[in-house]
């Protein structure tokens, strides 16, 4: 019982301290009808949909058909590095960070182990991580944090795209660059068997629930009709997709939603954060971004301040630097972990340098043509 407790908590360690959090506030804060307030219950359902849909889609084997046509056949080495670099950048501001690298990171490791060449899998999980994380700034669906306060401030699209697409396009040159750092040879990739788009019926069905998604996302459509819509869907056709849903994400929003809510009605508390915010909300939400991850730093600090770009600039750029700081980080080290040969204490060196170079040159990038 006590090693299926210590498992379960480190496994949703996010979700297990935002229920502390919030525990600890209702103290302060007695439960109430008001908490009900609290809860962006628009963020909740589109989640709820995206990632459904996104676990649609890869149950359908979109994602491994692509990079298997990408890849197989004579290629050189520099190709290969710079698809596998950014196919979790361009694919994760369609289907978030965590799980482009879920996708794409064991499917790296599958081709440096054909190939021969996993001595250079270090260097390439640790630009992919990056890669996956700066990838999914550049739309409203590309993380959480993006999608709460794109709904939470009523962003509109065009300044939305407006400030995200500068640090979008350093970050693309900078990863580029970064992939094609490797000994130009050539390689010949073989698959042991061909991936085939599986369900065809289903792919064309997420296909549309997806587009369905962005509408939501973009106030076409209400959050209410896309939930209905595609819960009877799931219903209907595809049943299996329920348990692909990560609850504990939805969980942990609530439990940051009581949280936050509960801290704004504690003047004290309230007065403290605002000042701070009103310092610099770029700095502020960067740096708590470093401490407790983006996403429970965007919910938090939201109360605290209407201006939205430096909470959203802060918060995105703030997914580089420590390991914690965006948990799709956390998701690239443990598929890492378990490859052959791997060389953890390395790989946070790696990636610690590899992070403090973003971080600089993308709060540079903020600092002197958004802020």
């Amino acid at each position: 019982m006590a090693s299926s407790i210590v498992s379960f908590v480190k496994r949703e360690a996010v979700g297990c301290i935002a229920l502390l959090c919030a525990l600890v506030s209702m103290i302060f804060v007695p439960p109430s009808a008001a908490y009900l307030g609290y809860i962006d219950f628009r963020v909740l359902a589109l989640l709820f949909c995206l990632m459904a849909v996104v676990a649609g889609l890869q149950d359908c084997g979109l994602f491994a058909v692509l990079a298997q046509k990408l890849l197989t056949g004579k290629k050189r080495m520099r190709f290969i590095s710079l698809v596998l670099v950014l196919l979790p950048f361009f694919v994760s501001m369609l289907i978030t960070n965590d799980v482009a690298l879920i996708t794409f990171v064991p499917f790296t490791l599958l081709v440096l182990g054909l190939v021969g060449r996993m001595e250079r899998a270090l260097y390439l999980v640790v630009l992919q991580t990056l890669a996956a994380n700066l990838g999914s700034m550049a739309t409203p669906v590309g993380n959480p944090q993006n999608l709460y306060l794109y709904s939470a401030f009523g962003i509109p699209a065009g300044e939305f795209f407006a400030v995200m697409a500068p640090l979008t396009l350093v970050s693309l040159v900078g990863l580029s660059i970064a992939a094609l750092c490797v000994k130009p040879e050539g390689i010949e990739v073989r698959f042991p068997e061909k991936q085939t788009i599986r369900r065809p019926q289903q792919l064309w069905l997420m296909v549309v629930l997806f587009l369905l998604c962005l509408l939501s996302v973009f106030h076409v459509l209400h959050y209410a009709v896309l939930l209905a819509i595609v819960a009877v869907c799931l219903l209907l056709f595809a049943r299996h997709l329920f348990p692909r849903v990560d609850y504990g994400l939805l969980f942990t929003f609530v439990c940051f939603f009581i949280f936050a809510g509960n801290i704004g009605d504690i003047p004290a508390v309230k007065d403290f954060l605002s000042s701070v915010m009103a310092e610099n909300t770029f700095i502020t939400s960067l740096c708590a971004s470093q401490i407790i991850s983006n996403v429970p730093a965007a919910v938090l600090l939201s109360g605290f301040t209407e201006d939205w770009k430096g909470l959203l600039l802060g918060t995105d750029v703030g997914g580089l630097g420590t390991l914690i700081a965006s948990l799709a980080s956390l998701i690239s080290f443990r598929l890492y972990l378990k490859s052959p040969g791997a060389k953890p204490l390395r790989y946070l060196g790696v990636f610690t340098l590899a992070n403090l170079v973003g971080l600089a040159i993308l709060i540079t990038v903020s600092l002197v043509f958004l802020l």
